[in-house]
């Protein structure tokens, strides 16, 4: 093309960043589609409910939604029940002090080997305090 075209005819293109994440953005070209979806909210930063209120959409009263409220979380956590018995726990801790594997101690109670073990933790650690 002659230089006198390109002068004429050269426009320049307006680009549009769009944030995708933290490491890189998106640009795209900012043409009718590309406004029409951005009005849309196609492009709207889906993290920035985290980080405070939306800015107000177009033709709306200008007060922000309200976030919804999360459930109070109470200050103290309940135990959960134990699935075996204290007299279960009280034969696991004697047969352990006896010297018995955690095999042996499951057989004799009657429980999987997990659970025999979870048995022993559970008394030991309720001794040491």
């Amino acid at each position: 093309m002659s230089p006198e075209c390109q002068e004429k005819n050269a426009k320049g293109l307006t680009m549009v960043a769009i944030g995708m994440n933290k490491a890189a953005d998106e640009y795209l070209i900012l043409d009718e589609q590309t406004r029409e979806d951005l009005a849309s909210g196609r492009y709207r930063d889906q993290r920035r409910g985290l980080f405070g209120p939306l800015a107000p959409a177009p033709g709306s009263t200008g007060k922000p939604a309200r976030p919804a409220k999360r459930p109070r979380t109470p200050g103290r956590v309940r135990p959960q029940p134990r699935p075996w018995t204290a007299s279960q726990e009280r034969l696991a801790k004697l047969y352990n002090e006896q010297g018995l594997k955690p095999d042996e101690i499951a057989a004799k109670l009657g429980v999987s080997r997990h659970l025999a073990t979870q048995i022993i933790l559970a008394a030991r650690n309720r001794g040491k305090s």
